[in-house]
């Protein structure tokens, strides 16, 4: 998520200073992509010079003697068009694991199917922590939405890459069966094991 446009949507709401808007920042996301203070205060710096926000027009500072912002009208004008523009899918970002896999299946002596077993445990680990958490949000409190819906975003994504490690498997093993067969005698259990604990976090999930 841009931190600009995320602060411009929050100083629509009100005017806000350093500290508030960091507090809320955090707040409305559930936490989920943390700030520091130092990043806020560049980024409310680079609004500024862009004639997005300025001082409010208040005699006082916030609740902890620090400046409010807000916006400009060029600021209120980006703030409704980032609600009106899709977000814009361009190369995406490199990925440790998707980088590691792609050298394995490429290197003599490197058995993919133990480099997909090992991360499919970590990431069903990851999952089953998701569903726990997603099982204590109470569902009709809007205070818990924003929360709820970030920890959506996770656990389709921890999902998607447990299908993604189980599909590798099968591709490396048609094309290089050398690469993936070096651990048969487990590779079957382990299969059973995965699909179980797929359903299981599902249940956890529901």
């Amino acid at each position: 998520m841009s931190v600009k446009q995320g602060m411009l949507a929050l100083l629509a709401e009100q005017p806000m200073g350093v500290a508030s808007l960091r507090r809320a920042f955090e707040a409305r996301t559930g936490g989920t992509w943390p700030l520091n203070i130092g990043q806020v205060y560049t980024t409310i710096g680079r609004l500024e010079r862009d004639g997005l926000i300025e001082p409010a027009d208040t005699a006082d500072g916030d609740d902890e003697g620090i400046e409010r912002y807000a916006l400009t009208a060029s600021g209120r004008a980006a703030a409704e068009g980032w609600w009106r523009e899709p977000v814009r899918r361009g190369t995406p970002d490199r990925d440790e694991l998707v980088i590691k896999v792609a050298l394995a299946v490429t290197s003599p002596g490197v058995s993919v199917a133990d480099v997909v077993q090992r991360q499919w445990t970590e990431t069903m680990r990851v999952l089953r922590d998701l569903t726990k958490l997603a099982a204590r949000i109470d569902p009709g409190s809007a205070d818990d939405l924003s929360w709820s819906l970030v920890l959506d975003n996770h656990i389709f994504l921890a999902e998607a890459e447990l299908r993604w490690l189980d599909h590798i498997e099968t591709r490396a093993a048609r094309a290089a069966p050398q690469h993936t067969l070096s651990s048969a005698s487990a590779e079957a259990p382990a299969g059973t094991e995965r699909r179980a604990g797929a359903r299981e976090s599902r249940k956890v999930r529901r």
